[in-house]
């Protein structure tokens, strides 16, 4: 489909695809070129970057600080302190956030960002390590490095070869490769990971636990095992849980009386006027610890294909209950 637009643009569809599927080609191309290249030169700079006491400063101008930018964000996320300096910033009193305790990763295509050598020399004399990440080994920013990352690729993706596209790539999974890396040797964690995404989905899953959303209290609907049936019904329509736990006079859990076994005995025309809480419950309830986490509650529930889960201490007795919806409302689920 060709469509025509002003000032002689025209949009040819199919050209669009193959186009799109050239530039998949290319940057593919461009990152398996960095792993057929990648030396004992990654691994310096990954026991560089391990060893520095203060942060990893990454530096770069126009795509290659877009890239930077998000390096730097990635680094700090999965446990190496780093953060984003303009070079054009730094040589107008920015350069004042880089103590010679850090270590700089600088980015550049060329290598020859004018203003990136602009700061080197200052770098130099503060003797701040540099790494770099540059698709050209002879550049100026490649000889002042201590540790050269060569990201350097045979074309870009632009049909003119001009605008930064394979390179940016091939600089931005450089760096994705030194975050993982560096995460690894410092055996960090899904939890330290959620401890610096406490905002989202992962971080309510890994931080949230079983006691900071259970029901507790008068709120968990419980009885005693001589409970009369129909106190017991009372006692589950009040709570809204759709069950209740029994226990005994130390309070130790006995077992549970659930929508489901109510259904089932009326299926089976039990005459249940008489009957106590001990008569129609069932034994060995599925429970989990306040110090668990919600999610492991959720997976709890989902094994069982149960709606509700009691929450014991270490000696059996009952602490309170939780059900999906709770974990819903948490956003856990």
């Amino acid at each position: 489909m060709s469509l025509q637009f002003g000032r002689g643009q025209h949009f040819d569809g199919q050209q669009a695809l193959r186009l799109a599927k050239q530039t998949f080609d290319i940057e593919a191309d461009a990152i398996l070129g960095l792993k057929q290249r990648l030396d004992a030169e990654f691994a310096r700079a990954v026991e560089m970057m391990l060893a520095v006491r203060g942060r990893v400063v990454v530096m770069g101008m126009g795509k290659s600080g877009h890239i930077g930018r998000k390096i730097a964000a990635t680094l700090a996320s999965t446990g190496t302190p780093a953060l984003f300096v303009h070079p054009a910033e730094a040589s107008h009193g920015d350069l004042g956030m880089i103590q010679p305790d850090d270590l700089v990763l600088a980015i550049s295509n060329s290598g020859e960002s004018e203003e990136l050598m602009v700061i080197l020399p200052v770098l130099k004399r503060l003797g701040t390590p540099l790494v770099a990440i540059t698709g050209n080994l002879e550049s100026a920013l490649a000889q002042h490095a201590q540790v050269r990352l060569d990201a350097s690729v045979a074309k870009e993706a632009c049909p003119l070869n001009l605008a930064p596209t394979a390179s940016t790539t091939a600089q931005l999974a450089m760096g994705d490769a030194l975050a993982v890396a560096l995460l690894d040797a410092r055996g960090f964690r899904a939890e330290d990971f959620a401890r610096s995404h406490p905002g989202g989905a992962l971080g309510r899953k890994l931080l949230t636990h079983v006691s900071d959303v259970m029901r507790s209290g008068d709120s968990v609907p419980c009885v005693h095992l001589d409970t009369g049936f129909f106190d017991l019904m009372r006692e589950m329509g009040a709570k809204g849980l759709g069950a209740s736990a029994v226990v005994d006079d130390t309070r130790q859990l006995r077992g549970i009386f659930t929508d489901g076994d109510l259904r089932r005995l009326i299926e089976k025309g039990v005459d249940l006027r008489a009957a106590k809480a001990r008569d129609v419950m069932h034994t060995n309830p599925h429970t989990i610890a306040a110090d668990a986490l919600a999610v492991e509650a959720a997976e709890l529930m989902e094994l069982h294909q149960i709606t509700s889960v009691l929450i014991v201490d270490a000696q059996g007795r009952l602490m309170g209950a939780i059900n999906s919806n709770d974990l819903m409302r948490a956003k856990v689920i």
